[in-house]
């Protein structure tokens, strides 16, 4: 069975309507909806009552932290890390057993990604998910594990306020076989219609660059955060 595990801060407009997508298409090897509140401050406890399978706890803010948290209480066998505002595809569920219950080789994967926008560039990004090869890996496309491995792999770096997702998934390439479903989850565009396809585009290849060239979670964060709070902006340096 699947503990499914979204980290979430003030979502509550969206919340219901994933859930009821979770509930709706799932095969049922679902056990458990974990959703991990990061601090929020609108009413999504309240949106979250009547759902039997909904466990809502708190954490300290960031989504490292928050997925760890809801990791450390899962009960079923199997992690799904799930964001707030990406929709798995029909018997999500039973592709995620079959990937890793049928095949004892593989221990980890995602869904191809497809986001909900018409934007030629996104259209090609989602297009590119199919490969298996982790330069086109990413959060929004969720990322399924068997416990024992996400244990051994000590789970997310909680140093990192972005990239945490990637530090994982890297870890997992470097320990074990990953699996890319080729059915797509559909993802929010929202943060690239705020910001703008290009600035935030350009924002995500500089993180890597810096990665790549040695940059720590600290200096990540930072210019990730200071960058993020230009763009919303619209200033000028």
């Amino acid at each position: 069975m699947i503990s499914i595990i979204i980290p979430v801060l003030n979502e509550s407009k969206g919340i219901r309507k994933l859930i009821d997508h979770l509930n709706a298409n799932a095969f049922g090897y679902v056990g458990e909806i974990i959703v991990v509140d990061g601090g929020s401050s609108d009413d999504i406890g309240v949106q979250l009552t009547g759902y039997s399978n909904i466990r809502y706890v708190q954490s300290k803010k960031g989504r490292a932290r928050q997925m760890n948290a809801g990791a450390n209480i899962a009960k079923r066998d199997i992690l799904y890390f799930l964001h707030a505002d990406s929709f798995p595809p029909k018997y999500y569920d039973r592709a995620i057993y079959e990937v890793l219950l049928v095949n004892k080789n593989i221990r980890a994967g995602c869904f191809r990604l497809q986001f909900d926008s018409g934007h030629w560039w996104l259209k090609l990004m989602g297009w590119a998910t199919a490969v298996n090869h982790i330069s086109c890996r990413g959060g929004d496309q969720s990322l399924f594990m068997d416990h024992d491995l996400f244990y051994t792999l000590n789970g997310f770096n909680e140093d990192y306020e972005v990239y945490e997702d990637i530090e994982l998934i890297k870890r997992i390439y470097k320990n074990t076989r990953f699996k890319v479903v080729n059915e797509p989850i559909v993802t929010s565009a929202r943060h690239y219609n705020n910001i703008g396809v290009w600035k935030l585009q350009w924002l995500h290849l500089r993180i890597y660059a810096k990665r790549w060239f040695g940059a720590d979670a600290k200096e990540l964060n930072f210019f990730y955060n200071k960058s993020l709070k230009y763009l919303k902006s619209g200033s000028r340096e």
